[in-house]
């Protein structure tokens, strides 16, 4: 996904807790309306594309990366694909999907709501070498994110590769206007999100962070955080 709030449609109305699945066509919704809008309003990508580019540095060709919330697939997937990764993107916004398999028709796309992707859930993409999440799990309810995190460690091959980016912020589903929109985000202070990923068995091996003012949005400047992070095991 793309420099700036998430592009990606997860998100829901509950936390979802004591397996109640959670209503998340809202906020899919919502960037359906929002389209390539988004790549507009969010056009520089310094942080997002040096993650990426990690990932391609520590990865062989041929190295399968799953994009968590892979938005219109730019920049992300299109990079990936272009160093010679085979990628798979995940998005819950229809919208969002279709401009990705325009994009990106190397790349192979699926609509399809994150809690569908663990061990126990009906669609099983395999394992992944690294699995790229640029913004997408700030549309979740704080409660879900560690469950989320722990299911990115199931589908990382061991040793894989994480490569993860949050707004820093102290709040948890918090509403906010979005290109005319309105969706729901959450946050973490920094020292709370590395300590979320280290709870989810994952070393942080690099990290950094750019304040960000986007370009056409009603969103105020925000302080983005970049962990480059592998699986241990």
């Amino acid at each position: 996904m793309s420099e700036g709030f998430p592009e990606t449609g997860y998100g829901s109305e509950e936390s979802g807790t004591e397996g109640i699945r959670p209503d998340r066509e809202g906020q899919a919704e919502a960037f359906d309306a929002i389209g390539d809008r988004y790549d507009e309003a969010f056009p520089y990508k310094k942080g997002q594309l040096a993650a990426a580019e990690w990932l391609i540095g520590a990865l062989p060709a041929g190295s399968r990366v799953l994009d968590l919330g892979c938005g219109t697939g730019l920049p992300t997937a299109r990079q990936l694909v272009e160093a010679g990764l085979e990628v798979v993107g995940v998005d819950l916004s229809r919208g969002m999907v279709e401009l990705a398999r325009q994009y990106v028709p190397r790349a192979t796309f699926h609509r399809l709501d994150i809690a569908d992707l663990g061990a126990d859930g009906p669609h099983d993409l395999g394992r992944f070498d690294a699995v790229a999440a640029f913004f997408s799990l700030l549309m979740l309810p704080r409660g879900e994110i560690p469950g989320v995190l722990r299911m990115i460690h199931d589908l990382l091959v061991p040793g894989g590769l994480f490569a993860l980016s949050m707004v820093e912020a102290d709040v948890d589903y918090f509403t906010i206007p979005f290109l005319g929109n309105t969706i729901r985000v959450s946050g973490y202070l920094r020292d709370d999100l590395r300590q979320a990923i280290e709870e989810a068995d994952f070393e942080v091996v690099e990290e950094s962070s750019y304040t960000y003012a986007p370009e056409i949005s009603d969103v105020p400047p925000e302080e983005q955080l970049f962990l480059n992070c592998a699986r241990h095991g």
